[in-house]
C-alpha cells in the first residue's frame, strides 16, 4: 500500500476564520501516533473541534477539524505533522513504511543566557519568541537582581536542529532584540555540556507543603470515585459491540488539549485505537467513542485493567494540570504541574500560557524554574514561579483561577 508523499498530510484551510480547517493524514500506523499528532496540533495553538480516526493496524486515516489563530503557520504545521508520521521510503514516487528509519535521535541541548532590564510581561515576550522559533524550553532559571535586571538561563532544544549554526543563532538574537529592544543587555547561545541534567529531579528539592498541595491524591493513594462523575465526566466500557475491540465512551467538558490527554493516556497504556470519533457540542461538551484493543490484539476483558484505565482517564480529564498558589514566607509562589508521557515528552506551551496569564493579570514575575519530579511511579513536570509581591493587586484566588482558565482554554 502506498501514497504520494504530498498526500500524506493535507490541510484544507478554511477561508472563514470561524469555520474549522480540515487536516487529513493518511500514513502507516504505529501505537501512539494519534497522541503525537495531537501534541503537535496543540503546540501550534489549535483546538480540535472534531476528529475521526480509523486504521487496519498497518495503515491509518485521520481527519481533524481545527480552529486556530489567523497567524497559524500552516506550511510549518504540515511539515511537523509529516515528521511525526512513521518514516517512509520511495519507489517510483510511491512511499512506504520503513520501521527501521522511525527512530528519532535525541536533540542537542543548548544554553541560552541573556541579561536585560526588567519590565512587566518580559518573560512571556521571551517565551513567545522561543516558541515562534520552535525552540523547546526543557529547563529554565530566571532571577531578578536588586538593581532591576533579569538574568535568564534557558536550556532549549531546536526542532529545526540548526541552533549550532551561526545563522540560526544570529536569527534567534535578532528575534529577541526585535521584541526586547533596548531592554536587552546581552545574549549568548552555547551547546550545553554533557554534565548538564536538563530534566533535573526535584524529589528532594520540593518542600513537603508543595507535594501535599498539588500531589495529594497521588500521595494518599486514594482513587477517584468513578460513580460520582466529578466535573460531569462519564467513562464507560462495552465489550458487547465488537468481537475484538472494547468500546470506550467518554462524555465530558471540553478543555485545551482534551484529545491529547486522552491519546497520551492510551499511548502510555499501550492501547491501539482501531476506530475513533471525537465531537464537541455547543462548544463545551464532548463526546468521544473509541474502539480499542490491547497490544496483544485482544479486547480489555480483565475487570481490574478496565477499572485502572477508567480511573486514569478520569484523573487525566478532571485534573490534566495541577495549579496551586502558596505562601512562601513573605512571598507568593505559583505552582503548576503536568504529567510527563512515558516517552519523556511534556505538555506543550504550559510555560507560555502561565506567563501570558500573569501578564494579562498585570502580575510581575520575580523568579521562575522548571524541573521534573517523580511522584510514585509517574514523572511530573513542575513549574515554580515566584510572583512579585508588590504587584499582587488581585486576590490569590483570582490569580489561581486566571492561570488555570488560561491553561484549560477557558479564558
Amino acid at each position: 500500500m502506498g501514497i504520494p508523499y504530498d498526500d500524506v498530510v493535507l490541510i484544507n484551510q478554511s477561508e472563514n476564520p470561524e469555520e474549522p480547517t480540515v487536516i487529513t493524514i493518511n500514513c502507516p500506523d504505529k501505537t501512539g501516533l494519534g497522541c503525537d499528532l495531537c501534541r503537535i496540533i496543540l503546540f501550534f495553538g489549535l483546538s480540535i473541534v472534531k476528529g475521526d480516526v480509523s486504521t487496519d493496524g498497518k495503515w491509518c486515516y485521520l481527519v481533524f477539524w481545527v480552529l486556530g489563530k489567523p497567524a497559524t503557520r500552516w506550511g510549518l504545521l504540515k511539515k511537523r505533522l509529516l515528521g511525526a508520521c512513521p518514516s517512509v521510503s520511495s519507489a517510483s514516487g510511491i512511499y512506504y513504511f520503513r520501521e527501521d528509519l522511525d527512530r528519532p535521535k535525541p536533540l542537542d541541548v543548548f544554553l541560552l543566557k541573556f541579561c536585560c532590564y526588567d519590565r512587566r510581561g518580559l518573560l512571556h515576550d521571551v517565551t513567545g519568541v522561543l516558541s515562534e522559533l520552535e525552540l523547546t524550553i526543557k529547563r529554565v532559571k530566571v532571577s531578578t537582581t536588586p538593581d532591576g535586571k533579569v538574568m535568564d538561563l534557558f536550556f532549549v532544544t531546536d526542532t529545526r536542529e540548526l541552533l549550532h549554526t551561526k545563522k540560526r543563532q544570529e536569527d534567534t538574537y535578532d528575534h529577541l532584540k526585535a521584541v526586547l529592544g533596548d531592554d536587552m543587555i546581552s545574549c549568548e547561545i552555547e551547546l550545553a555540556g554533557p554534565d548538564v541534567n536538563i530534566c533535573s529531579q526535584w524529589s528532594s528539592f520540593l518542600p513537603p507543603t508543595i507535594s501535599d498541595e498539588i500531589f495529594s491524591l497521588e500521595l494518599s493513594g486514594e482513587q477517584p470515585n468513578l460513580s460520582s462523575s466529578p466535573n460531569g465526566i462519564s467513562i464507560t466500557m462495552d465489550n458487547s459491540l465488537s468481537p475484538s475491540h472494547t468500546l470506550i465512551q467518554i462524555l465530558c467538558k471540553d478543555h485545551k488539549g482534551l484529545l491529547y490527554d486522552i491519546m497520551r493516556t492510551l499511548k502510555d497504556y499501550n492501547m491501539q485505537i482501531s476506530y475513533g470519533r471525537f465531537t464537541t457540542k455547543h462548544g463545551r461538551n464532548c463526546i468521544v467513542d473509541l474502539f480499542v484493543m490491547q497490544a496483544d490484539g485482544k479486547k480489555i476483558v480483565d475487570q481490574n485493567k478496565q477499572n485502572a484505565l477508567c480511573t486514569r482517564l478520569q484523573m487525566e480529564l478532571s485534573l490534566p494540570l495541577r495549579v496551586a498558589l502558596l505562601s512562601r514566607g513573605p512571598d507568593t509562589e505559583l505552582l503548576v504541574a503536568n504529567p510527563v508521557e512515558l516517552s519523556g515528552k511534556g505538555r506543550p506551551l504550559v510555560f507560555y500560557d502561565i506567563t501570558l496569564s500573569l501578564k494579562m493579570l498585570n502580575t510581575g514575575i520575580f523568579s521562575a524554574e522548571i524541573g521534573r519530579t517523580l511522584i510514585g511511579d509517574r514523572e511530573w513536570e513542575v513549574y515554580r514561579v515566584l510572583v512579585d509581591g508588590d504587584s499582587l493587586s488581585l486576590s490569590r484566588n483570582r490569580i489561581k483561577e486566571g492561570v488555570r482558565n488560561m491553561l484549560m482554554g477557558w479564558e
